[in-house]
C-alpha cells in the first residue's frame, strides 16, 4: 500500500508539534494530503527532499509545517539573541561589523510570481506566529523601503521572487548567510521564466550546511541540475504524476463559432459559482471583464497591466466571494488558490500541455470536484486534440450554442444580474509590504502649543498660501502689471529650461546610463540613507538585543 492510499494520518500522529496542530486544527486541517503524510516524516527531520506532485496536492503545507518547526527547533528567539550579541561584540572590523548588522534571515522560499508569494505566506504566517516568528514578502511592483523596513524588523522567514530579492542583496540590504533552510516552490515554473540562473546564484549564498526542498511538477528545463548540485542525499517523494488526472476534475471540449463565442462565454460566467476565465492577451482579459460587467455578472481581471495594488484588491475580491468571475491571462495559472472554484474556462486554448494542466489546475483542489471548459473555433480543434492527447487528456469534442441544453446544465442556475456594479473591496493583501506607518494622508507638524499633529492638504495649502503673502508684504506689498508680466516670462524661461534639461536626459538615458542613474537614485544613495537612519533610530531597541534587531 503506498502513500495514496493509506488511510489519511492526523498531523499530530506525524509528528507535528503540538502548537502548529493547534493553528491548523483552527483552520479546519486536521489530516494530511497524501504528499504532506509522504514527506513530513524526512523534512521534520532535517532531510533534503524533492516533492513532485501535480497543481493543488497541497505542496505548500508540506514544506510551510517543517520550515517553521524546525527553525524554532534550533533555538530559542533569547537565546539568538544573546548569541548574536556575543558575536558582535567580538567583531572588530567595521566591514565586518557592518555587514554582521545586516538582516539575517533564517529560512527563504523561492516561488516564481508575486501572487504565489503572497499566498505561500499567508499560509506561512499563522505557523510563525505560533513561536513569535515573523514573515516578509519581497516581489516587484512595490517600493523597496517598505519590503526593507519588514526585513529589519526582524523578519525570521522572508518568501520572495529571485529577481527583486537580488536587488535587494545588491544594495546591501539583507544578507542570506545564515539562511537554514531554503525551498524552491514551482520549481519548473521558474525554470520557463528564465529564474533558474537567479535562483543558482541565490542557493550559492545560503548556508551550505542548511536543509533544501524543492517541490516541482516537473524535472525539465535545467530543474534537474539544480537538484544534482544542490540537494544532498534526497529524498524523493512523487505521489503522482505531472500530468496525471484528477479524478474530481471534469473536462469539456465546446466548439463555437466566432460570432456565438462570447455568447457562450458570458452563459458560462452567469452561474452562481466562483469560475475563472483565461484569456490568451492583457487587453483580452480587460475587455472582457469590462464587457460582463456592463452585461450585469460583477467580474475583475488579473493581468499585467494592473499594478500591485489592482492585482491585490481584484484577486481579494474574488477570494472574499464579493465576484463570482475572475478574468485573467497565464499571470494567474499559477499562484492562485483560491477555494471553492467550481470552473475553469479557457477561452482560447493554451500553447502547450503544461499551460493547459496549470490553468485547468485552479479548479478541484484538495478535493473538490470542477469542471474545466475549453472553447475553440473551427481552425483550433486539430491543434487543440493534438495538444490535449499530450497532455493525457482525452475528451470529445462537442458543437455548441448559447442554448445548447449541455451548457445550460453544466452552468446550472443563473446568479441574479447586478447591474451599475462597481468594486468596493478596499485594499488589499497585508503581506503586500506590510507597513508599520500611520495610515491616512497628510504630514505632521506642530501645532500653536508645540505638540505634533496631523495636517491635511488643504490646510499646507493655505500655509503655503499665507507664506507667500507674507514675502509679497515684505517686498513692498505691490505686484503690478509690469511684475506680472514679468514672472509670466520667468515661468516661460523655466519651462524652457525644463524642456531643455528633458532633452538632455533623454540624450543620455538613449546612450545606455538611465538605469544606473536611477539606480544610484532609488537603491544607492537613497538605500545608504535609509540604513543610516535605520541604525540611528533602532539604537534604543538594540540596546536589548543589538544584533537581533538588525535582523
Amino acid at each position: 500500500m503506498n502513500a495514496v492510499d493509506a488511510p489519511a494520518k492526523t498531523f499530530a500522529e506525524l509528528g507535528v508539534p503540538q502548537p502548529l496542530v493547534r493553528v491548523l486544527a483552527t483552520d479546519g486541517k486536521t489530516t494530511a494530503f497524501p504528499i504532506q503524510a509522504d514527506t513530513l516524516a524526512d523534512s521534520l527531520s532535517g532531510r533534503d527532499l524533492l516533492g513532485r506532485g501535480r497543481t493543488g496536492s497541497g505542496k505548500t503545507l508540506a514544506f510551510a509545517i517543517p520550515l517553521v518547526a524546525r527553525l524554532n527547533d534550533e533555538t530559542s528567539v533569547t537565546e539568538l539573541a544573546m548569541q548574536e550579541f556575543e558575536q558582535l561584540r567580538n567583531i572588530k572590523d567595521n566591514d565586518a561589523r557592518r555587514k554582521a548588522m545586516l538582516p539575517h534571515p533564517r529560512g527563504l522560499v523561492l516561488a516564481p510570481t508575486r501572487e504565489l508569494v503572497n499566498q505561500i505566506d499567508e499560509v506561512i504566517r499563522p505557523l510563525a506566529d505560533a513561536y513569535g516568528m515573523s514573515t516578509a514578502t519581497i516581489y516587484g511592483g512595490v517600493k523597496y523601503s517598505r519590503q526593507i523596513a519588514e526585513l529589519r524588523d526582524g523578519a525570521d522567514i522572508i518568501v520572495a521572487c529571485p529577481g527583486r530579492l537580488e536587488d535587494l542583496l545588491r544594495q546591501n540590504a539583507l544578507s542570506l548567510e545564515s539562511v537554514e533552510i531554503t525551498v524552491l516552490d514551482e520549481a519548473d515554473e521558474m525554470a520557463d521564466m528564465g529564474f533558474l540562473p537567479a535562483v543558482t546564484r541565490l542557493l550559492e549564498q545560503v548556508d551550505a550546511d542548511g536543509q533544501r526542498m524543492l517541490f516541482s511538477a516537473t524535472l525539465d528545463h535545467g530543474v534537474d541540475k539544480v537538484v544534482k548540485r544542490f540537494l544532498t542525499d534526497a529524498r524523493v517523494h512523487a505521489v503522482d504524476d505531472a500530468d496525471a488526472q484528477v479524478d474530481t476534475m471534469t473536462h469539456h471540449v465546446f466548439a463555437v463559432s466566432q460570432g456565438n463565442k462570447h455568447e457562450v462565454i458570458r452563459e458560462l460566467a452567469s452561474g452562481k459559482g466562483k469560475r475563472i476565465l483565461f484569456t490568451r492577451t492583457k487587453f483580452q482579459a480587460k475587455n472582457m471583464a469590462k464587457k460582463l460587467v456592463d452585461q450585469g455578472i460583477p467580474a475583475v481581471d488579473l493581468q499585467g497591466n494592473l499594478n500591485q495594488n489592482q492585482r491585490d484588491r481584484n484577486l481579494a475580491a474574488f477570494s472574499s466571494g464579493e465576484v463570482r468571475v475572475l478574468v485573467a491571462t497565464d499571470v494567474a495559472a499559477r499562484g492562485i488558490d483560491v477555494s471553492d472554484v467550481e470552473m475553469v474556462v479557457q477561452t482560447e486554448p493554451p500553447e502547450d500541455p503544461k499551460s493547459f494542466l496549470h490553468r485547468s489546475g485552479r479548479t478541484a483542489r484538495a478535493g473538490e470536484k470542477g469542471d474545466v471548459v475549453t472553447l475553440v473555433l473551427p481552425n483550433q480543434e486539430r491543434g487543440t486534440r493534438s495538444m490535449m492527447r499530450r497532455a493525457g487528456i482525452q475528451v470529445r469534442c462537442e458543437t455548441i450554442t448559447p442554448n445548447s441544453p449541455v451548457l445550460e446544465e453544466l452552468v446550472g442556475e443563473h446568479a441574479p444580474l447586478v447591474h451599475g456594479w462597481t468594486l468596493s473591496v478596499p485594499v488589499t493583501n497585508p503581506s503586500a509590504g506590510r507597513s508599520r506607518r500611520r495610515k491616512g494622508s497628510g504630514s505632521y507638524g506642530k501645532n500653536a502649543g508645540g505638540q505634533y499633529r496631523k495636517t491635511s492638504g488643504a490646510e499646507r495649502k493655505r500655509s503655503a498660501e499665507g507664506l507667500k503673502s507674507r514675502d509679497d508684504r515684505a517686498a513692498g506689498g505691490k505686484v503690478g502689471k509690469y511684475d506680472n508680466r514679468k514672472s509670466t516670462a520667468s515661468t516661460e524661461q523655466r519651462r524652457e529650461g525644463k524642456r531643455s534639461q528633458q532633452w538632455s536626459d533623454w540624450n543620455t538615458d538613449s546612450h545606455g546610463s538611465r538605469d544606473s542613474r536611477d539606480s544610484r537614485g532609488e537603491n544607492g544613495r537613497g538605500g545608504r540613507r535609509s540604513a543610516a537612519g535605520f541604525r540611528s533610530s533602532r539604537s534604543g531597541k538594540r540596546a536589548a538585543a543589538p544584533f537581533r534587531a538588525g535582523r
